[in-house]
């Protein structure tokens, strides 16, 4: 009985510490608590870029009665898929977020935030095909 309840504890506290870095290939969907917790905090951080992920990351800003955003959203999905354990994908609601679509100047959807592990982000506005967004990833993302 005490091996199977300090079993479970462990898996528990395994999974509470990816939490947040694993997104077993789905995208993730983050409010601006959420991503000022999992992704980066403009506010304790108003002159250094911190990210606090572990893998790289890219993020979808959209809005659901924008069309281009809507072309957008099943190449996320697909490649959330194809990048699982390698980079984790998030998406933003601007219209409902718009704390941290003001912090990161987002004026025209959909916005691509594309942030390597170590080093600055880039934003790519516009809804581009998916191997756009498969180059940016492997050379700026899974290179460096």
């Amino acid at each position: 009985m005490k091996k199977t309840i300090l079993l479970l504890a462990v898996l528990v506290m395994v999974g509470v510490n990816l939490l947040g870095q694993s997104s077993d290939g789905k995208v993730i969907y983050l409010t601006s608590a959420e991503f000022k917790q999992k992704v980066f905090d403009w506010e304790a951080n108003k002159d250094t870029w911190n990210y606090k992920g572990k893998i790289p990351a890219v993020v979808d800003f959209y809005a659901d009665w924008c069309g281009p955003c809507k072309k957008v959203a099943p190449i996320m999905e697909e490649l959330a898929k194809e990048y699982k354990g390698k980079v984790i994908f998030y998406k933003v609601n601007t219209d409902k977020e718009r704390e941290v679509a003001g912090a990161f100047g987002i004026r025209s959807i959909p916005s691509i935030l594309f942030i390597p592990k170590t080093g600055k982000p880039s934003m790519q506005a516009g809804a581009y095909p998916k191997d756009a967004y498969k180059k940016i990833i492997d050379e700026n993302l899974l290179t460096k």
